[in-house]
């Protein structure tokens, strides 16, 4: 088994490419070993001394280290941690197929317009967010502010904020009107 691996803009994320697929749909995330429970993958990426985050996506595990740590300590850890996984046959999720769109429920008079920003998030940002190990789901819509969710490389990541302003504020406006601002929430 080959994995690759690729930086993301965050410089204490680093993207796992097992050539092999992670999550069948959705994301997970696992900001602490304590919410890794319910994956062996996840666990086990944990028992790596240094790791402070895991995130799955459909083809990729973003792991987020401590500063403390340098990379070329951990990232061999990390390597056999889900090559381990892998040939033990568990599930990455237990009891779980994967995640489900990551987005919260909305309901009430801006039905339709929370549509459109669902749509706008999974067909143009969250392919491009996932190219650099992470996610951005939707929270919520309250009188023309968005509120989304970072997640995996994106949470924490220097570059965030200008991403949120710069690009995705700007399409949402775009395309719908109704949209004033975006601003991120933490979960």
């Amino acid at each position: 088994m080959f994995i690759q691996t690729e930086s993301t803009p965050n410089p204490a994320t680093l993207k796992f490419l097992p050539g092999q697929t992670v999550l069948e749909m959705g994301t997970a995330d696992f900001p602490s070993a304590d919410t890794a429970g319910a994956s062996p993958l996840a666990g086990r990426i944990f028992a790596v001394n240094g790791v402070t985050g895991v995130f799955f996506g459909q083809d990729f595990v973003t792991v987020t280290k401590d500063d403390a740590v340098e990379w070329d300590h951990i990232k061999p850890g990390i390597l056999g941690a889900i090559m381990e996984h892998y040939q033990s046959g568990d599930p990455v999720v237990a009891g779980e197929a994967g995640g489900a769109s990551g987005h919260a429920e909305h309901t009430g008079e801006d039905g339709a317009i929370v549509g459109q920003i669902k749509e706008l998030l999974d067909t143009r940002v969250r392919p491009a967010v996932a190219q650099d190990g992470g996610d951005i789901t939707f929270h919520g819509f309250d009188r023309g502010v968005v509120y989304l969710h970072m997640q995996g490389a994106c949470a924490g990541c220097p570059s965030s904020t200008l991403t949120l302003k710069m690009g995705i504020e700007n399409l949402l406006r775009h395309y719908i009107p109704e949209v004033t601002e975006v601003r991120p929430v933490a979960v």
